[in-house]
């Protein structure tokens, strides 16, 4: 594929807006895991959490066709978002600011594991609209992700101002970690087995208004305690 070519451009665009659409969620993670340390611990935390997601993912997307046949790849991923956002309602006023390089490190394993089990179900996207040309995945996300980090520091400044961003960050974890796991192709074939497919939508509902009323009252409990 020639860089002057039309082509070219039309499938770099692709790349782009793909990595910035499915980026969404990857900058509210970010957001949440660094929001309680240090302003200078989250800049480097946030940097050094999204280049190791970067090269992972990269790695994925050339692999594309490979790691898209591993069997519950897809469910898996969707469940380590689960935890991960109950563990990301954690009240902030409930906790100090964190200093510590536990707390620095931890905010890191979180971005990056985050990121690549949402990455898992974007691979095939990315690689659809490359054509085979991987340079461009790469280009793509040395444009994109500059613009996902200002987004998630923007976002990360939002919820200090609005603790309730936080509850509504951990409900689209929840609902993009359950709508993994029901369209996985695996488990997918087994819950139209045992139920009708208009009644799959109820899984990621469920799921998600569950996470949200245990964010409210560990929120409400929080201030409580405080008080």
């Amino acid at each position: 594929m020639e860089i002057f070519a039309m082509e070219f451009w039309v499938a770099l665009g692709s790349i782009i807006i793909l990595d910035l659409v499915l980026g969404g969620d990857n900058a509210v993670v970010i957001a949440m895991a660094s929001r309680n340390l240090a302003a200078e611990k989250r800049k480097k935390a946030i940097y050094i959490g999204t280049m190791g997601a970067i090269i992972i993912r990269t790695l994925m997307t050339f692999l594309a066709v490979w790691v898209l046949t591993i069997p519950y790849l897809q469910a898996l991923g969707g469940l380590a978002l689960l935890p991960i956002a109950v563990n990301l309602l954690k009240p902030n006023k409930c906790q100090k600011e964190v200093t510590t390089c536990e707390g620095f490190w931890s905010a890191i394993k979180t971005i990056i594991i985050a990121d690549v089990a949402m990455g898992i179900d974007n691979v095939l996207a990315i690689a659809g609209a490359a054509d085979g040309h991987f340079g461009l995945v790469v280009i793509g996300l040395l444009i994109s992700v500059p613009i996902i980090v200002w987004g998630s520091q923007l976002i990360g400044e939002l919820m200090k101002k609005y603790p309730s961003l936080i509850l509504i960050g951990s409900a689209i974890l929840v609902w993009t970690g359950s709508g993994m796991i029901i369209h996985d192709p695996m488990v997918a074939q087994l819950l139209n087995s045992i139920m009708q497919s208009e009644l799959l939508f109820f899984i990621p509902l469920v799921l998600t208004s569950a996470i949200i009323i245990y964010g409210y009252y560990a929120q409400k409990k929080c201030t409580v305690a405080i008080n």
